[in-house]
């Protein structure tokens, strides 16, 4: 124990004042009183208890009399044990690793509470862990070097752009790059050449996730857009320049849409309650309220650029100096307000000189730009008016809004060549006082005390390690005081944590108001195992740290570029590491989902957090909040609840076969919605339904099992199509045609839910959709024999489509009625079980074989990737698909138009990244059906994911 002590303060000397830390002769264990608010730590000598990894800290510190107060966490194996120890510096955290013991010092300040748990990282909840790292092969005439500032963004479709310098062969000037990944396949990388002269300062997407601008130290902006709709291909679309003016912050103009998280409500079943829409004008309006789209930039020299791209392709740029007494901008930020107004901040890099803020208005007059400018209060650092901090940290490194759209709050940090402080101020409405003089002279005055707005400090941190890093959450959660007070109570703490990384390769989540540590990963937990964390401590080398750093949509991920230019994505815990019962950690898992569900935003990252025990419940919930919708709204959201469904039920192998059946109901919705859409009303100006419509009210009105009975109530010449329309649509129609037979021949195996296909022969509205398709598809083969589905039958004479008709009739019989569902008949079950010998039954090919990572990111371990190598599937991947893919080795199959490719395609194919459905990238038939079933996955996969082009290595 003495040699224990000896050496934690042979360490702690290295970086503190050894006079101000004495520690004990005998380590002091804490032992917990209870639970709650009153608990407290004992710190007597002679009392001592174990604490289990996962279990919380007390609810206070005890009163030392000291500035602050110690804690010594040692994690082992088992369990882990508080040290106490008093100190008078506080705001550092110490690092020590003995006999394979690893020991932290965080330092508490004695009046706060400690949120978080033990950092003990054997426990059941963790609060941050490594889910894959991904790094450039180290060839040393091709590699990547990190930039210079690095810089890195996260769209809302899960796509991230991050900068590298590339040295060419003589090594005599570098390559300014940019690239683009996708979180699931982080390996397959988009490396553009961005021509940018400088080094690339900023990077932004827009709100869709599907364009993005580049910035740089020449004052150069690029606009990127997507080829053809894939996320692994990029093209320049527009741009702007400030001649030889660095950028130092750009943003897009705001677009008017605003939403709050309401934690108060997430019990609440309407979506339109628990996400409500704040009332937020765009930057600058069109003719009719539609927002204008364009970009905002602030240069080095104190000049704001702004350049409005119009409908017709034209920019339209203005630059305007922020005031007129123009001086040097080293940092700088872009926020905007409800009204429609552009708020600047900015700071010259001391911490002596104040943080200036701007006013920005845009207009178009006469077909140009026109930009104003107002000078709005300023502030002064807190830790420059302090007497015993004045000229400690000499320079401000960190100027950032807590939100692009909330300009009334900015946290600020300042540093010197060790350490760091961080400041959060708030802009406030306060009453001026008036001078009774004045109130004489002026009655009115004294009834209505003046406002004027004023930067008031909310919080501050104490000393801490430099900053290297910030990263800001994206969740617009509510801020009231009831919807924090219960995101407390119920540890719900996305978007309420923002991340710092440090110089010495820690990263720490802290509240975004309070600045309290609220969870910690220590960079030791980031580097290899083999490498000893003791002998590198020691190493004159630079810790390697995270340079970039940036959130998910959802906060639930994180991730960060370091010094060696590796890629590393981060889960964060919903709860911040606190033990949950698993109802409380499924509706955090569900609120967020839901949110994700109505802004149409990726939900990769809180895919992350799912366990395969989870998955059923989550659906079952997912499904039950969306049924509680008015039926405009789920007709909204039909396929983006599928595809959520699907998404998750890939998560376990249990459910693997309900990703088969959300697939097909997909598949089936689109290619009704294509069908019905092709006819067209025998007179166009009725005031009648559509002929879909009336279709679909016919075959609900005539349960009849003859299809030439129902066929007669239809008006028949509103299904007429010309004779190519019919050959095109061929293939569509035999995929209807083989479900059908598929379904059906599978009834008398429906007591398995293990078959894919089950959940279709309880689902009355498929099954009617069906039926539907059915008799279209038996007017259409009146019409064209030949694009009737054909099947292989052991007798010519029967009639096909009249016999799965009468029984598709029959079954759906059973199930129309959703609240009374009843069982098959014995006779219904006897039909079925003949039709393997009346048809070769086909056999369906439900899921393409994806290379995604969610699926491998379950257990803790972090997997190590690189970027341009493909990972390796491991062995037992393919055994929950192999039953419904097909083999590497088998044909290859376009999706979406069912048709075969061969072994070794030769067209060129996108995939999926969400659900990897592969397709050809060019249409092989110029049919005006084709495309307009073309139409509705040109954009994204029918899931919703994005394209992105299949290599080379696929044909």
């Amino acid at each position: 124990m003495a040699m224990l002590n000896a050496f934690l303060l042979s360490r702690c000397a290295r970086h503190t004042d050894t006079s101000y830390l004495q520690f004990q002769e005998v380590v002091v264990k804490a032992l917990i009183f209870g639970t709650g608010e009153g608990a407290g730590l004992s710190t007597s000598g002679t009392e001592g208890a174990r604490i289990v990894p996962g279990q919380h800290f007390p609810g206070e510190v005890p009163q030392t009399g000291k500035r602050a107060a110690l804690l010594l966490v040692g994690v082992s194996g088992q369990d882990a044990s508080l040290v106490g120890a008093d100190s008078g510096v506080s705001g550092r955290s110490l690092c020590a690793v003995l006999g394979g013991l690893r020991l932290v010092a965080l330092p508490v300040s004695p009046s706060s509470p400690l949120s978080g748990r033990a950092l003990a990282s054997g426990g059941q909840t963790v609060t941050m862990d490594v889910a894959y790292t991904c790094e450039w092969d180290r060839k040393p005439r091709t590699s990547h070097c990190p930039s210079i500032p690095l810089v890195c963004a996260w769209s809302c479709r899960n796509l991230i752009a991050f900068t590298t310098d590339q040295r060419n062969e003589e090594e005599k000037d570098l390559t300014h790059m940019i690239h683009i990944l996708d979180t699931e396949h982080p390996w397959d990388v988009y490396s553009i050449n961005s021509g940018h002269q400088e080094v690339i300062t900023s990077l932004e997407w827009d709100q869709s996730g599907s364009r993005l601008l580049s910035a740089d130290a020449d004052g150069r902006i690029k606009c990127w857009g997507m080829t053809d709709h894939l996320a692994n291909s990029w093209q320049s679309l527009a741009g702007s320049e400030v001649d030889g003016d660095p950028i130092v912050a750009l943003s897009w103009l705001h677009n008017g849409v605003k939403l709050a998280l309401h934690v108060e409500k997430s019990g609440v079943s309407s979506f339109g309650e628990k996400f409500s829409r704040v009332k937020f004008s765009p930057s600058l309006t069109l003719f009719g309220g539609k927002p204008m789209e364009g970009w905002i930039a602030v240069t080095i020299s104190g000049l704001v650029t702004v350049s409005l791209l119009k409908p017709n392709g034209q920019v339209l740029t203005a630059t305007e100096s922020l005031c007129r007494l123009r001086c040097r901008v080293a940092l700088a930020d872009i926020a905007f307000t409800g009204g429609g107004n552009i708020v600047v901040a900015t700071c010259d890099g001391s911490s002596t000189s104040p943080v200036q803020f701007y006013k920005v208005c845009v207009s178009v007059v006469s077909e140009k730009c026109k930009i104003d400018t107002e000078i709005l209060p300023s502030l002064f650092m807190r830790c420059t008016t302090d007497p015993a901090r004045k000229d400690k940290f000499p320079a401000v490194t960190h100027l950032k809004f807590l939100s692009r759209d909330m300009s009334e709050q900015v946290l600020l940090c300042a540093s010197n060549q060790c350490f760091s402080v961080a400041e959060c101020w708030s802009l406030r409405k306060e009453g001026l006082p008036v001078n009774n003089i004045f109130q004489q002279l002026s009655p009115g005055v004294s009834d209505k005390q003046p406002m004027i707005l004023k930067w008031r400090i909310l919080s501050a941190t104490n000393e801490l390690e430099r900053v290297s890093a910030v990263a800001l959450p994206k969740l617009p959660i509510s801020l009231t005081n009831t919807d924090i007070k219960v995101a407390n109570d119920t540890k719900f703490y996305p978007g309420l944590g923002l991340a710092l990384a440090f110089h010495d390769g820690n990263v720490h989540i802290v509240h975004r108001l309070s600045l309290q540590t609220m969870a910690v990963l220590f960079g030791n937990s980031m580097r290899p195992s083999e490498e000893p964390s003791l002998k590198r401590q020691r190493s004159p080398t630079p810790c390697i740290h995270f340079k970039a750093l940036q959130m998910s949509w959802t906060s639930l991920a994180l991730v960060g570029l370091d010094t060696q230019g590796k890629l590393s994505m981060l889960r964060v815990s919903p709860s911040m590491g606190h033990a949950l019962d698993m109802t409380t950690s499924l509706r955090h898992l569900l609120f967020l989902l839901e949110y994700c569900m109505v802004t149409g935003y990726d939900w990769w990252d809180i895919l992350l957090h799912v366990q395969p025990s989870m998955v059923h419940n989550l659906v079952e919930k997912l499904h039950e909040e969306y049924t509680k919708q008015n039926a405009a709204l789920q007709q909204v959201l039909s396929t983006r609840i599928l595809s959520m469904k699907a998404s998750l039920c890939k998560l376990s192998p249990s459910t693997i076969t309900r990703v088969c059946d959300y697939h097909a109901k997909l598949f089936l919705i689109s290619i009704s919605c294509t069908l019905k859409s092709l006819l067209r009303p025998h007179v166009l100006n009725t005031p009648d339904k559509s002929p879909g419509d009336r279709l679909t009210e016919i075959c609900n009105k005539f349960p009849d099992t003859d299809i030439d009975k129902v066929m007669i109530n239809l008006k028949t010449e509103e299904f007429v199509l010309d004779m190519p329309t019919l050959q095109s649509l061929q293939q569509l129609i035999q995929w209807i045609g083989d479900f059908v037979l598929y379904l059906l021949a599978s009834l008398p195996n429906q007591g398995s839910s293990f078959r894919p296909g089950h959940s279709f022969l309880r689902d009355g509205v498929s099954l009617s959709t069906l039926r539907e398709l059915m008799v279209m598809i038996r007017i259409w083969g009146l019409l064209k024999p030949s694009c009737l589905p054909v099947y292989t039958a052991t007798s010519d004479t029967q009639d096909s489509m009249s016999l799965l008709f009468r029984l598709l009739t029959r079954l759906w019989m059973c199930c129309r009625d959703d609240n009374h569902p009843c069982e098959p008949d014995e006779a219904l079950i006897d039909e079925c079980c003949l039709l393997p010998s009346q048809f070769l039954i086909p056999n369906m090919d439900w899921l393409p074989l994806g290379n995604g990572l969610i699926s491998r990111l379950q257990s803790k371990l972090p997997l190590r990737l690189q970027f341009g190598k493909p990972p390796g599937a491991p062995s037992h991947a393919f055994i929950q698909y192999e039953a419904y893919t097909r083999s590497p080795t088998q044909p290859k199959i376009d999706h979406l138009r069912r048709l075969h490719l061969g072994i070794f395609p030769t067209e060129a194919c996108k995939s999926c990244t969400r659900c990897g459905c592969v397709t050809m990238l060019k249409s092989p038939n110029k049919a005006t059906a084709v495309k307009q079933w073309e139409q509705r996955w040109i954009k994204t996969c029918l899931c919703g994911g994005l394209w992105r082009k299949m290599p080379h290595t696929y044909s």
